[in-house]
C-alpha cells in the first residue's frame, strides 16, 4: 500500500471515530439534559400509604377522588363512592412507571406531544392535607403495531405515552404505560356497584295515566306472571313478560343529579314501581321526565327477611349443624345486601332508557293481540287459499 494511501485511510477512521465519539456526546448530553434515570422509576421512591387524594386537571375540568375515613370518594359528585380498584390501579401505575427514553424537545413542539396547559392531563397525588406528593403531565399516547387488520385500527395498540415532570422540556421522557386509566370526568370515576332485584314475584307500575299502571304478580320466582284484573276477552300475551323475570337484575347508572330539582326532573309526579322479591325484599323507583335516552331515577329499599330457619320434614340431626350454618351465612349475605344498598337509596341517578323499558310499558302492551287473533283465517280456510287438502279424519264429516 502507498504511503499516499496509508495517509488517507488514517485520516479517514480519524474523522469517522471522531463523528462518533460527537454523536455519542450529543446522546449523553441529551440525556443528562433531560435529568432522567432510564430504566427506572419515574416518580422515585415514596410511601403509597401516604396518598390519600388523587387530582386530576385538564384545562378547566378538574376531578378530585379522595379518601374519607375506609373509604374513597368523588368530590365533584357530592362524596359518592369512588371505584377503589380505578384509584388503586392507577396510583401503583404511577409509582411503577418506567422511563423508556427521554426526548429533546423544544417549547414550540409540546403542543404535539398534547403536554400544553389546556391539552396534557395533570395528575396530582395528594397527601391527608391535600399537600402535593407527586405530580406528573400526560401527553399523547404511543401507539405500537396496528395495520389494517388490528381490531385498534392503524394507530395501533396504545403502549406508552409522553410526559413531563416538571416545568420545562428538558423533563419529557416516555413511559411504559399509557395510563388510559387517567380521565378528568368524575362520572368515569364513581363506583358503579349498583342495587340489584333478585327473584322477583310481584310488581306493581303505577304510570302518569290508568293505561300505564298495571300488576304482574307470579307464586314463586318460576312459576308464570299473572295480570291483575284481566277483563272480559282479556288475554295476557306471556311472550311479552320475559323482560320481567329478570327485571332489573343487573341495572347500571350513567351519571348522578346533584341537588335535584324534582318538579324539573318530573320527580313530583314520577312514574313509580314497587317490587318484591322472593327473599322479601321490596324495591320502590321513581322514574321522572326523560332527557334523550336518559330517565331521572330514584329509589328505595326494604326487606322483611326470614330469620329462623324451619327444620325439614324428615331432617336427619347429623344434617342440622350443616344446614343451620348455611342457613346463618345466607341471612349475613343478604344482611349486607341490603345495608350496601341502603346506602345508595338517598342518591338521584340518570339510567338509560333499556334499563328501566319494562316499567315503561303501558298495560295495552302486556295483552295479547285481539284484533290479530280474531282475524286469523281458519285452518280449513287457509288450507283452500293455499290449494292444500286437509286430511280426513274417519267418523268425522
Amino acid at each position: 500500500m502507498k504511503a499516499k494511501q496509508l495517509t488517507i485511510l488514517v485520516l479517514a477512521a480519524l474523522v469517522l471515530g471522531g463523528g462518533g465519539l460527537l454523536v455519542t456526546k450529543n446522546r449523553q448530553s441529551e440525556f443528562a439534559d433531560s435529568k432522567t434515570n432510564v430504566g427506572g422509576p419515574l416518580l422515585g421512591a415514596f410511601d403509597l400509604n401516604t396518598v390519600s387524594g388523587l387530582r386530576l386537571s385538564q384545562g378547566s375540568n378538574v376531578v378530585n377522588v379522595v379518601k374519607s375515613g375506609d373509604d374513597w370518594v368523588v368530590k365533584e359528585r357530592g362524596g359518592y363512592p369512588a371505584n377503589f380498584e380505578e384509584v388503586r390501579g392507577l396510583v401503583r401505575k404511577l409509582a411503577e412507571l418506567k422511563v423508556i427514553q427521554p426526548v429533546k424537545v423544544g417549547v414550540s413542539r409540546l403542543p404535539l406531544l398534547e403536554l400544553t396547559k389546556d391539552s396534557g392531563i395533570l395528575v396530582e397525588l395528594v397527601d391527608q392535607a391535600g399537600k402535593q406528593l407527586k405530580s406528573i403531565t400526560l401527553g399523547k399516547q404511543i401507539t405500537a403495531g396496528g395495520g389494517d387488520g388490528s381490531p385498534f385500527g392503524s394507530g395501533g395498540m396504545p403502549s406508552g405515552r409522553y410526559v413531563q415532570t416538571g416545568p420545562g422540556p428538558e423533563s419529557v421522557v416516555v413511559v411504559n404505560d399509557p395510563l388510559s386509566a387517567a380521565k378528568t370526568d368524575a362520572a368515569e370515576w364513581v363506583s358503579k356497584d349498583f342495587f340489584k332485584v333478585e327473584q322477583p314475584v310481584s310488581v306493581v307500575v303505577v304510570g302518569t295515566s290508568p293505561t300505564n299502571s298495571f300488576t304482574l304478580t307470579r307464586t314463586n320466582e318460576f312459576a308464570d306472571w299473572t295480570l291483575a284484573a284481566l277483563e272480559a276477552g282479556e288475554q295476557l300475551d306471556k311472550n311479552k313478560l320475559w323482560s320481567f323475570n329478570s327485571l332489573l337484575s343487573a341495572p347500571s347508572f350513567n351519571d348522578l343529579v346533584l341537588a335535584p330539582d324534582l318538579v324539573k326532573l318530573g320527580l313530583d309526579r314520577p312514574t313509580k314501581a314497587i317490587i318484591k322479591t322472593a327473599a322479601g325484599f321490596t324495591y320502590e323507583v321513581k322514574l321522572g321526565q326523560p332527557e334523550g335516552e336518559d330517565y331521572p331515577f330514584q329509589f328505595s329499599v326494604t326487606a322483611e327477611l326470614k330469620r329462623q330457619r324451619e327444620p325439614g320434614k324428615d331432617e336427619k340431626p347429623e344434617d342440622k349443624t350443616k344446614l343451620d350454618k348455611e342457613f346463618a351465612d345466607k341471612l349475613a349475605q343478604q344482611e349486607q345486601k341490603l345495608k350496601a344498598e341502603q346506602a345508595l337509596a338517598p342518591w338521584t341517578y340518570t339510567v338509560s332508557k333499556w334499563t328501566v323499558e319494562a316499567l315503561l310499558k303501558g298495560r295495552p302492551e302486556l295483552l295479547a293481540d285481539k284484533k290479530a287473533a280474531e282475524g286469523l283465517p281458519s285452518p280449513a280456510s287457509a288450507a283452500e287459499t293455499l290449494g292444500i287438502e286437509l286430511p280426513t279424519v274417519p267418523g268425522k264429516p
